[in-house]
């Protein structure tokens, strides 16, 4: 499936404001048709209907919402499984309304990315609200996964350069300030990341000592 980036566009959306876009998804045209008019009562005008018997991620993407609401009344398992693996394509917030669901259901949602995952239904003065929260949780996770990424990059970082300093310690007989100041001028010089330095020497040792 596509994926939207994972990255959001920009300030977070505000449900208080017209100017939201919001994307329906509805296995009835009927309670979609009752959806959108409740939405349009609380001031939030900027909709797009999905149609589920369609391509979703494709249709999903089109109307590049910013927050995707999925009512799915009493779904069944098969179908509450073909709705998390499109939930996990979608990097946006997303707001599901069920009737009915147990554990199992309610951890795969979690799993699969869902925002907010609401048993008992939807009601028009429940949307705005569970809509706000599903962005506020979308922002967490998404900051959260940002930051993990982040400090995995730098772990990565700091052991190639780590083996790097080693190789040049070895090779030219430096100590490891000396061997760091020499990755560094080399980037500074190339105007790279010291990272990058010291991945190409890594590499470069390998063919090395290979040959």
């Amino acid at each position: 499936m596509a994926a939207f980036d994972r990255d959001w566009p920009g300030p977070a959306p505000d449900c208080r404001s017209s100017s939201v876009r919001i994307a329906i998804i509805d296995t009835s045209t009927t309670r979609a048709a009752i959806i959108s008019e409740g939405l349009r009562e609380a001031g939030l005008t900027d909709l797009a209907v999905i149609d589920p018997a369609g391509p979703l991620v494709a249709q999903v993407e089109a109307a590049a919402p910013e927050v995707v609401l999925i009512n799915l009344e009493n779904p069944s398992r098969d179908l509450l499984e073909d709705f998390f693996a499109m939930s996990r394509a979608l990097a946006r917030p997303i707001a599901m309304f069920v009737d009915q669901s147990d554990a199992a259901a309610t951890m795969a949602a979690v799993d699969a990315g869902v925002s907010a995952y609401v048993v008992d239904g939807l009601a028009k003065q429940r949307i705005q609200p569970i809509l706000e929260l599903a962005i506020r949780r979308f922002q967490a996770f998404s900051r959260l996964q940002a930051e993990l990424a982040e400090a995995k990059t730098a772990l990565a970082d700091r052991q190639v350069i780590d083996r790097a300093k080693a190789i040049l310690m070895k090779r030219r007989g430096l100590d490891e300030p000396a061997a760091y100041a020499l990755l560094r001028g080399h980037a500074m010089q190339s105007n790279r990341r010291i990272a990058e330095v010291a991945e190409a020497i890594v590499t470069s040792d390998a063919v090395m000592g290979g040959l």
